[in-house]
């Protein structure tokens, strides 16, 4: 065990500084990001009228904190497995997952937005947390499993 920790320990010490990324983003994310919906979800928000929103700070703010996230998750893909058509297809995984989720998102803010509070708490969690790395590793790993 310990052998294969000390062959790894540059693959384990950038998975390690990588996740750290992704922790500071969601340890400083009240103070990087602009998200009204931060303290809105975290009180009694089932009988509260939505916050005031500022719609296009709101979009770039979710859309660059999806961005980052991504981006350091394929990295993460990157460094666990050493195959860019992995990268490749996560990224145009990413890539779709995060417009629809993007459109969804602002077409339910606007036209049902206080009729489905627990819509928008979901999609908005699928853009701001790195969720969708949660998915590919195991599921990369299994692939890579069978093929060998």
């Amino acid at each position: 065990m310990l052998q294969i920790v000390l062959q790894n320990k540059g693959k384990i010490g950038w998975s390690l500084f990588l996740l750290l990324l992704l922790i500071l983003i969601r340890a400083f994310e009240e103070t990087l990001f602009y998200d009204p919906f931060l303290s809105y979800f975290k009180d009694e928000y089932a009988h509260l009228p939505f916050p005031n929103i500022n719609i296009f700070k709101l979009f770039f703010s979710l859309g660059m904190r999806f961005y980052l996230n991504s981006v350091i998750s394929l990295l993460l893909l990157y460094v666990l497995f050493k195959d860019t058509q992995i990268v490749k297809f996560s990224a145009l995984l990413y890539m779709i997952l995060g417009s629809v989720l993007m459109i969804s998102f602002i077409f339910i803010l606007n036209f049902f937005g206080e009729e489905n509070k627990m819509t928008l708490f979901y999609i908005r969690r699928f853009l701001i947390q790195p969720i969708f790395i949660l998915l590919f590793i195991p599921a990369f790993y299994y692939q890579k499993l069978i093929r060998n």
